[in-house]
């Protein structure tokens, strides 16, 4: 509205300004006489003026006419679309000039103005393959999806815009949440464009969260193949799809190819360790433990996990503690340092109720790199060794303000899982999964818990700090440590409530999910001093 104000404010001074200096030479004085073959010509000041534009006008045309005699000649030599190269110049020139314009508007974030630029543009030009993607891309700016999705439709009966309308439709319904149609239509995309990297990986994470392995796995060969995807990263997510792919087989009771699948994954990634898990118990099921402990003990040296100890304990499930002990030596001789071997090493120990040994074995990383894990097996130590309730319950308390410990955590957006999946339940990311210590490895508490050291009891021995804890981490019983089958993992199964037999609280890997607002442990008087105490009552 301004502006259209302005405009006409400027059309009614220029014609003012006309009037006025026609009216200041029609007043003025002098004249010109122009003299041309035998002819003279007197003219005033006005009637010059008037001369000069009719001059400028004539010079104009004489240009014209001589492009357009230039592209006659042309044409009679042979080019047969000199002259309408020549009418149509001034139009392409309008409609490029708008074509620029509708880019810079959309670079600029002014999707109305680029739609409107576009759009004379296609007047102009004549060119819907060029104009129609920035209408489109306009629209959608603009938030008008309707005629985004009507104009990639007419992309679509253009061959060479085809791929473009496909692509546009697909990420509308990405948007929409409707997966089916937009995997369809990525297939298309990608039957359009094997090359085209972004429609690799969106067909590839549409496939993965359908659980359609197989597909998964020829559309990532076809990254490979087209040189998209490095080869290394290409055998380990090759791994994780026969692994994703035993995973599922496993729920329809398919032993063979189950088998068959983890152990080509473990081939193709060793150190996947839910693939090193898997193969190893497919080959203990099958009786070949040295084919299993052969897996396990390759993936433990390139990380050592629980759940590879909980497979290797598998192996000989009816071993005494003893036993299990020395055949572990396999993998603790492995990269002793680690937190993960001298807390596997401390847990075999306390199964064969060697207290000091499993001391030695933890070493400091109770009070120097603490966890909830290897806090609470250092309260299964002291209660062993016979330590004072309030010691134990101090080191118990302790795991409320100490890190978890590692956990699979996604590299994309570090949401913590409880077990390994081949696509992030948060994000959708695939293969992303990583065996590490989260962000937030620290549970808040609020300030009240300051005196809960005052409440179960503290630590008189020097040798332990008391700490806000954890109770939710103490392992709940299984087996009993003095049974041939003590651990899954070569960790002792026995809570706080055997400690008459003697029995210690002891870590589970599987604690680390469990909610943080579990009540506090309860600490069992022994039998004898229960005894002794009704024995004074009565």
């Amino acid at each position: 509205m301004l502006w259209s104000l302005i405009k006409v404010v400027l059309f009614f001074c220029a014609v003012a300004f006309l009037t006025w200096g026609a009216g200041q030479l029609l007043n003025a004085d002098g004249t010109i006489r122009v003299a041309f073959a035998n002819t003279e010509f007197t003219l005033g000041p006005l009637q010059t003026a008037v001369a000069a534009v009719l001059l400028l006008v004539a010079v104009w045309i004489l240009l014209k006419l001589l492009g357009l005699f230039v592209a006659l000649v042309r044409f009679l030599n042979g080019d047969e679309t000199a002259i309408s190269r020549h009418f149509s110049r001034n139009r392409e020139k309008k409609g490029l000039n708008a074509l620029a314009d509708a880019l810079l508007a959309l670079a600029s974030g002014e999707g109305k103005e680029a739609q409107a630029n576009a759009q004379k543009a296609q007047k102009y030009l004549d060119r819907p393959e060029l104009t129609n993607l920035l209408v489109a891309q306009g629209a959608e700016m603009t938030g008008d999806r309707k005629t985004a999705e009507r104009v990639y439709k007419d992309l679509l009966s253009d061959d060479r815009t085809r791929f473009v309308g496909v692509r546009g439709l697909m990420k509308q319904k990405l948007e929409d949440g409707d997966t089916d149609t937009a995997l369809a239509l990525a297939e298309k995309a990608f039957a359009l464009k094997p090359k085209h990297g972004e429609t690799q990986d969106t067909l590839l994470r549409l496939q993965a969260g359908k659980h359609d392995w197989k597909g998964a796995r020829r559309t990532l060969g076809a990254k490979l193949k087209y040189g998209t995807l490095p080869r290394d990263v290409h055998k380990r997510r090759d791994a994780v799809l026969a692994l994703s792919e035993a995973k599922d087989l496993l729920h329809e009771d398919s032993d063979i190819r189950t088998r068959e699948n983890a152990i080509e994954a473990n081939r193709l990634s060793p150190d996947l360790i839910p693939a090193a898990v898997m193969a190893a118990r497919g080959y203990t099921k099958n009786n070949q433990t040295r084919y299993a402990t052969r897996v396990l003990k390759k993936a433990w040296e390139a990380q050592p996990h629980p759940d590879l100890a909980a497979a290797f304990a598998d192996i000989a499930p009816d071993e005494t503690p003893e036993q299990r002990l020395r055949r572990f030596t396999t993998l603790t001789r492995i990269k002793p340092d680690h937190p993960e071997t001298k807390m596997l090493l401390a847990e075999l120990h306390i199964a064969n109720e060697d207290f000091p040994a499993a001391r030695r074995a933890l070493g400091d990383l109770a009070t120097n790199d603490p966890t909830a894990r290897s806090v609470t097996i250092m309260a299964a130590i002291e209660r062993g060794e016979g330590a004072d309730d309030a010691v134990v319950r101090g080191w118990l308390t302790k795991a409320v303000s100490v890190p978890r410990g590692p956990q699979w955590v996604c590299d994309n957006c570090h949401t913590v899982h409880s077990e390994w999946e081949p696509i992030c339940g948060n994000c959708g990311a695939f293969d992303t999964l990583s065996w590490t210590v989260p962000k937030e490895g620290i549970v808040a508490m609020p300030a009240q818990t300051e005196m809960l050291p005052l409440i179960v009891g503290s630590v008189e021995d020097k040798r332990n700090e008391v700490v806000v804890t954890e109770a939710e981490l103490v392992h709940s019983p299984s087996d009993k440590a003095d049974g041939p089958d003590a651990s899954t993992s070569g960790k002792p199964a026995t809570t706080l409530d055997d400690t008459a037999k003697g029995d210690v609280p002891h870590v589970s890997e599987d604690s680390r999910d469990m909610p943080t607002n579990v009540p506090e442990a309860e600490v069992i008087v022994p039998q004898d001093q229960r005894d002794a105490e009704n024995a004074k009552r009565a």
